[in-house]
């Protein structure tokens, strides 16, 4: 199995920053990609931003102006800077790890969410 968790969560009024962590450790073959996801209350879980083992990025349109993924993959850690937040970015932020434990073969762990509440 694989544990995969987040830390840095937190309130902060709008405009303030903060930096979120997570750890993917255990019985990894290789982790393909680490991405942070959110979910607001009554919302769709929804991506904000992914990275691959190959430094490949992406993100949702709605953070990419203000958010930056980065990862080492020799410590198999993803962090998320969140600047310029908003109201509208409260939510669960989970993150997700791609494992590859055989050819061909891919499993998808979780973490168990950290709160990130930004006030108007």
């Amino acid at each position: 199995q694989v544990q995969v968790v987040e830390s840095g969560g937190g309130l902060v009024q709008a405009g303030g920053s903060l930096r979120l962590s997570c750890v993917a450790s255990g019985s990894t073959f290789r982790i393909d990609v680490l991405g942070w996801y959110r979910q607001a209350a009554g919302k769709q879980r929804e991506l904000v931003a992914a990275i691959s083992s190959g430094g490949n990025t992406n993100y949702a349109d709605s953070v990419k102006d203000r958010f930056t993924i980065s990862s080492d993959n020799a410590k198999n850690t993803v962090h998320l800077q969140m600047n310029n937040l908003k109201p509208e970015d409260t939510a669960v932020y989970s993150c997700k790890a791609d494992v590859i434990r055989s050819p061909g073969v891919r499993y998808i762990y979780w973490g168990q969410g950290t709160q990130v509440t930004v006030s108007s």
